[in-house]
């Protein structure tokens, strides 16, 4: 596909920002999961006071079957457990029951699913706390599992390609986050 234009607004207005004011920050990341370990992090070592806003992903399977089974997982104030668990990715991102159709809401979507003949399912998937933030006071950590149930009916960990990018509000200062590649650095991972 080739991409002919690009065109962006950005609306703005000049003023005092407040002391105590939450700045928004925006957070990348891609992972190959394995069977042996098939969690991808969403979001680490934020550190410091906010709310979580939001999720967008990118999901490739390597395999037929149902991919949605994974829990995402909210870690609070540095616990080693969830404080906030899912009950699979399908509901997390509004789906519930296998998603059906491809739609879009204010606030949660399943608006692309694509599988070309000789092609591996694709998804794009959002989900936005507006209404629900997760607040954090001293840490929050997300994770999702790529877990789901092969066409035999055995259900299993998967290897698939995952890429999100975690949307979320926090006082200043924040800790430093992992490097920032270079474009060319990106495509040669």
């Amino acid at each position: 596909r080739s991409f002919k234009g690009f065109f962006y607004q950005i609306d703005y207005s000049l003023g005092q920002v407040p002391a105590s004011a939450a700045y928004f920050h925006a957070s990348w990341r891609r992972t190959m999961t394995t069977r042996d370990n098939p969690e991808h992090v969403i979001l680490d070592n934020v550190k410091g006071r906010g709310h979580y806003v939001g999720t967008v992903a990118a999901w490739t399977q390597f395999s037929n079957g149902w991919w949605g089974e994974g829990e995402v997982k909210f870690f609070l104030e540095g616990e080693d457990t969830p404080t906030i668990c899912t009950t699979g990715t399908e509901d997390y991102f509004g789906g519930a029951w296998c998603f059906g159709e491809t739609f879009s809401s204010p606030f949660c979507g399943y608006p692309l699913w694509s599988k070309g003949e000789g092609e591996v399912p694709r998804h794009g998937l959002y989900r936005w706390h507006i209404p629900d933030p997760i607040r954090f006071n001293s840490s929050i950590k997300v994770t999702v599992q790529a877990l789901g149930w092969y066409k035999d009916g055995t259900f299993q960990p998967l290897t698939d390609d995952i890429a999100t990018v975690a949307y979320w509000y926090q006082d200043e200062p924040h800790s430093n986050f992992s490097k920032v590649y270079s474009q060319d650095e990106l495509w040669a991972r």
